[in-house]
């Protein structure tokens, strides 16, 4: 499967959706996703891992009321695990592919690319790591960028980084294409690079993104009635693990309630 930019951009009147809902993906292919899970796993555990949470994260992003689905691809989904059930749930979805030098500029270009096609709606994007993630909190997340009350939510991950980045302009993304990224302040410093740019930001709920295999037990645990729980159930080297004890929460813990609101 070829990226494409699917539906065209919205003609002026014409109604549709009110907000985006960009998905950063790449093709779980076995041996190119999820590598820091191997070992316990192997290569093709870790891509079929990384398939059902793109298919949960899926699955919530297209059921949020009033949003479209855009996912920004790289990789070949033709080699994925799950290519069937992947190529089923992105019908109708479009799909351009990411581009830029580093993942900050993908980020951006994915925002710019989704801008394109829902001209002045909000756009929250995430990845594939949290599919934990249901339609209820991407709505939560979505309304004070909806009524305009803010300009940007962050949604912290329990690493530093974060696991969501909503915009009332979707171009404003282009404030954080050089805040580095796999980084325990990346969310930190995306935050800063935010406010630095006169936008008002809210802070959403701290996730865990699934980085390891200690992380992929628990977000299992958390989400029991997803895919992904089903994923990790059959691999008894992750699911016996148990709950992570160490973590950098010191983003989460200064500023973040339980749901989102917390205006810095």
């Amino acid at each position: 499967m070829t990226a494409t930019t699917g539906r065209p951009a919205l003609r002026a009147g014409e109604r549709g959706p009110t907000l985006g809902l960009l998905v950063l993906a790449k093709a779980p292919e076995a041996g190119r996703v999820k590598t820091r899970l191997c070992p316990p796993l192997t290569p093709v555990e870790a891509a079929d891992l990384a398939a059902a949470a793109l298919l949960d994260t899926l699955a919530a992003v297209r059921a949020v009321p009033g949003g479209r689905a855009v996912v920004a691809l790289t990789g070949h989904l033709e080699r994925a695990a799950r290519a069937g059930e992947l190529a089923a749930a992105l019908r109708g979805v479009p799909t351009p592919a990411q581009r830029g030098r580093d993942l900050g500029h993908r980020i951006a270009a994915a925002h710019r690319d989704t801008a394109a096609l829902l001209p002045g709606r909000p756009v929250v994007q995430l990845g594939m790591d949290t599919p934990q993630v249901d339609p209820d909190l991407l709505a939560e997340a979505a309304a004070p960028l909806r009524h305009g009350t803010v300009d940007a939510v962050v949604g912290p991950a329990a690493d530093g980084g974060w696991w969501a980045l909503g915009l009332r302009d979707p171009r404003a993304a282009a404030v954080i294409a050089d805040v580095p990224t796999s980084r325990d302040d990346t969310g930190e410093r995306t935050v800063a690079a935010l406010r630095a740019a006169g936008l008002r930001v809210v802070l959403l709920p701290v996730l865990v993104d699934v980085d390891t295999a200690a992380d992929a037990a628990d977000v299992a645990r958390e989400a029991p009635g997803t895919r992904f729980a089903a994923a990790v159930a059959a691999l008894p080297a992750v699911a016996a693990l148990p709950a992570a004890c160490c973590r950098n929460d010191d983003l989460a813990l200064t500023n973040v309630p339980t749901r989102a609101g917390s205006v810095v």
